[in-house]
């Protein structure tokens, strides 16, 4: 796999307007779509990756997406999106108020193209081969909600079942605590749900072959027989959403070191539904999220953020090698729904931190900017944890390596946010101008089905 990073450059000047063909374009070549949704990542998360990983004028994968616009993510009843609200509009194209999953509120849902399906499920009934990729619960929004309809995000098992009955062809996930029956033991942990139904047998009898650890899913990746792959990589999510301090008291780690990356999920995703005879004659649709980049900014996890963007730098590195193989044909488009804690870097000159004891622990605060011009006890996140040692930059063009520390809100924000792309039909995103969430799915839409589709009021 070629992750090196490459560096893209282009320049934007005045755009004319663009009129969008509304009839359909016919074409026999078949066609790609790759949405990748690093949940809850917005400028300010992905600069902290770029500092960590590459350093502060360095560039990462995700700079390697030349087409860009800002990215507005407003819901029917509130300018901050939910998560699940945020999934929903992707699904379907249109404003759906904040608590919505795969529904509008507890209303049925009719998507913008006029049928009542998502875009995914679309798909799946034109021929498409179809995959979920989550790192976090199999029945998280960012990939459920394109193929489960409930009246509340909480109904987990009732979304879980939906998901494995949703004929999507590869389901990787976490989540087997509702999969399985109350009492049941899996290979995670024990089951939760109240219905009796064990869901890794009914996948087995839809033709899945079933994985629980990177090594089985890199084994089934590489069998050419193998055309339904269900993941199960962790009894909730493949991370451990807590603040550093709550993980190190337990021992938990950030990440599971037995579930695959989101960068190997999507690699085996590729493999899998390559080979896939309806890839070859109509072409493949996949959904991928890493759930990381959310929960943990939002558990103030400056290391968990730090680590989670990485991972998802990695995958799209996966994704961008496919797109430069395949150009005429694939369109890989990303964007978040909401920014998850606002976190951000905090760098003051290397003698802006000042080291004190509190509680008998050493720990880092940082330099209020006011007049006074005096230290004030605000806590910021280190590399383990509130109050702990920064972490440190990649190294400049200078060779410096900048000390940094991270700070956030609490909970999901607006503002900051970018929609970027690369392949087939990509340059919409600049033409655009702006990009609202609803313009996700039509973008999605007209390269799958080659119709561009008027918002309706």
């Amino acid at each position: 796999m070629n992750t090196k990073l490459k560096g893209c450059f282009l320049s934007f000047g005045l755009l004319a307007t663009m009129l969008f063909a509304t009839q359909s374009l016919a074409s026999s070549q078949t066609k790609n779509v790759i949405f990748f949704h690093p949940d809850g990542f917005a400028m300010n998360h992905w600069a902290a990756v770029r500092t960590w990983v590459a350093g502060p004028d360095g560039k990462i994968n995700w700079d390697r997406l030349p087409y860009l616009a800002p990215y507005t993510g407003h819901m029917k009843n509130a300018l901050t999106s939910s998560s699940h609200g945020g999934a929903t509009v992707h699904a379907y194209g249109v404003k759906v108020v904040r608590d919505s999953f795969g529904m509008d509120g507890t209303q049925e849902i009719t998507a913008l193209s006029g049928k009542n399906m998502s875009i995914v499920e679309e798909a799946m009934k034109a021929g498409y081969a179809t995959a979920l990729v989550q790192s976090g619960a199999i029945y998280e929004p960012g990939t459920a909600s394109f193929v489960a309809s409930t009246k509340s995000r909480g109904m987990k098992d009732e979304i879980s079942r939906l998901v494995i009955n949703s004929g999507v062809e590869v389901i990787l996930a976490g989540g087997e605590r509702w999969l399985l029956p109350k009492g049941v033991k899996g290979r995670h942990g024990e089951g939760a749900r109240e219905d009796s139904l064990n869901l890794i047998e009914k996948a087995k009898s839809l033709g899945y072959t079933v994985v629980y650890t990177r090594d089985e899913l890199m084994k089934v990746a590489n069998d050419p027989k193998i055309m339904k792959v269900l993941g199960v990589f962790a009894s909730k999510h493949t991370f451990n959403d807590n603040t550093e301090e709550k993980n190190r008291e337990k021992n938990l780690p950030i990440y599971w070191d037995w579930a695959p990356t989101i960068a190997e999920m999507s690699e085996a995703t590729l493999k899998i539904l390559s080979r896939n005879p309806k890839a070859s004659q109509k072409g493949m649709f996949i959904i991928a999220e890493e759930e990381g980049t959310d929960n943990l900014p939002n558990k103030a996890n400056a290391m968990g953020t730090l680590e989670a963007g990485k991972r998802s730098d990695v995958a799209f590195g996966v994704f961008l090698d496919f797109v430069e193989e395949n150009p005429d044909n694939t369109l890989l488009i990303t964007a978040a729904d909401s920014s998850a804690a606002a976190m951000s870097i905090y760098s003051p000159d290397p003698k802006g931190f000042k080291k004190i004891v509190k509680d008998g622990k050493t720990g880092v605060y940082g330099h209020n900017s006011d007049t006074s011009g005096e230290w004030v006890n605000v806590p910021l996140d280190g590399i383990d944890g509130a109050n702990t040692a920064p972490f440190k930059a990649a190294a400049d063009k200078m060779g410096k390596e900048w000390p940094f520390v991270m700070m956030g809100v609490r909970g999901d924000v607006s503002g900051g946010i970018l929609a970027r792309g690369i392949g087939k039909n990509a340059d919409m995103i600049s033409k655009l101008g702006v990009v609202d969430n609803t313009d996700i799915y039509r973008i999605m839409y007209y390269t799958l089905f080659d119709k561009w589709l008027t918002k309706r009021r």
